[in-house]
C-alpha cells in the first residue's frame, strides 16, 4: 500500500527542544487529511550495567507533573544532531558521571510514532568507571542510583518504573540474553 503524499507543511511552534508542524496530505484513494507532528531530534538511551546493577536516574518530568526513574537518555542541545554512540556517551557521563569502555548497540526505539518523528537508539554500556556528573541546569534536581535487576523488575511490575523507553530498552537487554 502506498503512503499518503504530503501536500503542505507548516511549522506551528518551535523551541530549543522541539517543534510542532501541521501537514496536509492526500491519501492513495484521493481523500485528504491533516496531521500534527512533534519533531524532536533523535535521542540516545544508555542501559549501564555493572554486574547485576543498573544505573538509573530520577528526575521531575514536567508534562506528567511527577518524578520518574529511568535510564540515562537525551538529545543533543538546541536540536543538534550527533552520532548516536557519541550522544550515548555524553548522556551517560553528564547524568551519572559514568564512562564506559565497552558499548553494545541494543536497538532502535520509536517514541510515539502516531505523534512524533523522534527515534532513539538504545545502548548497553559496560566496563564502567565512576566520575562526577556534569548535568545541565535543567537536570539540577536529578538523582542517580544503582538498582539491581531484580529490584528493577519488581519496581516495573509495581508500576513504579513507567518510562516506556526504559522498559523497552530493558526488554531489548532481556531478549539479547535469551
Amino acid at each position: 500500500m502506498e503512503p499518503p503524499v504530503t501536500t503542505s507543511s507548516r511549522e506551528i511552534y518551535a523551541n530549543p527542544w522541539m517543534s510542532l508542524r501541521e501537514d496536509t496530505f492526500r491519501r492513495p484513494d484521493g481523500s485528504g487529511g491533516v496531521y500534527g507532528v512533534v519533531d524532536k531530534p533523535d535521542y540516545a538511551l544508555v542501559l549501564a550495567l555493572d554486574g547485576d546493577r543498573l544505573a538509573m536516574v530520577e528526575q521531575y518530568r514536567y508534562p506528567l507533573g511527577l518524578r520518574r526513574w529511568e535510564f540515562p537518555q537525551g538529545t543533543a542541545p538546541d536540536r543538534a544532531e550527533m552520532p548516536a554512540r557519541d550522544l550515548a556517551a555524553r548522556e551517560l557521563r553528564e547524568e551519572t558521571g559514568l564512562t564506559a569502555a565497552t558499548w553494545t548497540y541494543l536497538g532502535l526505539l520509536d517514541v510515539a510514532p502516531g505523534l512524533s518523528s523522534q527515534r532513539g537508539r538504545a545502548f548497553l554500556a559496560t566496563d564502567l568507571t565512576e566520575g562526577r556528573p556534569d548535568r545541565e541546569d535543567t537536570e539540577a534536581d536529578m538523582r542517580f542510583a544503582w538498582v539491581t535487576r531484580s529490584a528493577f523488575e519488581e519496581r516495573a511490575r509495581a508500576g513504579e518504573i513507567t518510562d516506556a523507553q526504559t522498559l523497552a530498552a530493558y526488554t531489548l537487554l532481556v531478549l539479547r540474553s535469551a
